[in-house]
């Protein structure tokens, strides 16, 4: 179940990294979805661990 959070938060924050840094330029979305697929990995993990660990 970890692995799922983290899967879904890693696309989650990889979407909204990439909508927020298109508004900019195509390079800054792509630095800001590797942020957000972090953030959404550390995220979904952290949740996962907190609520169902």
């Amino acid at each position: 179940m970890e692995k799922l959070c983290g899967w879904l938060g890693a696309f989650i924050g990889s979407w909204l990294g990439w909508w927020v840094g298109a508004q900019i330029s195509f390079m800054t979305a792509f630095l800001v979805s590797m942020v957000g697929t972090g953030v959404g990995i550390y995220a979904g993990r952290r949740v996962t661990r907190h609520y169902l660990g």
